[in-house]
Parts: C-alpha cells; structure tokens; sequence
C-alpha cells in the first residue's frame, strides 16, 4: 500500500502542476511488471484528491500487458506473471529489472531481449473540467 500511496502522491502532484486542479478525468495505464494494486492505487489517488485541493471526476486505470522482444532473434512476446510463483513477482514488482534473471526468449533461449512495454505508469488522457 505504501508504494501506491507514494505514486499516487507523486502522480497527483505532477497532474496539479501540469494540468490544474480541477479534473474531470483521468485516465491512467499501468504496466504489469509493476504488479501494482489497482484498487490500492485508485483509493490512494482519491484520498489524496483531497489534501491536494484537486477536484476529480473520474479515474480509469488500465493495465498495459508486458511486451518483450529478443535481441538475438527478434521474437517478441507477452510476459505472463501468473506463470511465476509469488517469490518470483514479488521480485519482479521491486525491480523490474529481475525479469531478466526469470525468462528467456521462448523462441531461441536468449535471455538477451527488451521490455518493450508494460513497465512504468502512464498517464494515458487528462480532461480539465
């Protein structure tokens, strides 16, 4: 929870200053190698809403599948974490970066490859009121 809380925080602090204070949506995108709690997040962005003077409609988050392609033979696919154990996603969760250490392309072997996508928050749309 406390690392929802702390994007949300941050988040809500960017959108105030770039875009005002007053938001009829937000729309946000949530890669999935940060196994970031939705609803934690979403609860997070609306209690913080207030301590920050932000008047805010509604808030959409979608997640962003984990894309890979291999750098040795150009294969790109989806990264699946429910194939992992928690030991493994939780890993993965604090730095994404780990994935490295727990896949390889499917198509050579290679453990040489790039995310594509999926990592990160995104702000996707912000419409003012």
């Amino acid at each position: 929870m406390v690392h929802e809380w702390s994007l949300a925080d941050a988040l809500l602090k960017y959108v105030a200053t770039v875009y005002g204070t007053n938001i009829k949506t937000l729309r946000l995108r949530v890669g999935v190698l940060q196994s970031i709690d939705k609803e934690i997040l979403l609860f997070s962005i609306r209690e913080l809403a207030g301590l920050h003077n932000i008047r805010l409609g509604e808030v959409v988050i979608e997640e962003e599948e984990a894309r890979f392609k291999c750098s040795r033979c150009g294969y790109e696919w989806v990264f699946k974490p429910e194939e992992f154990n928690t030991e493994t996603r939780e890993a993965v969760h604090f730095m994404p970066e780990a994935v490295y250490a727990f896949t390889k392309c499917p198509a050579c072997g290679s453990r040489d490859f790039k995310i594509v996508k999926g990592r990160g928050l995104e702000i996707a749309e912000v419409v003012k009121y």
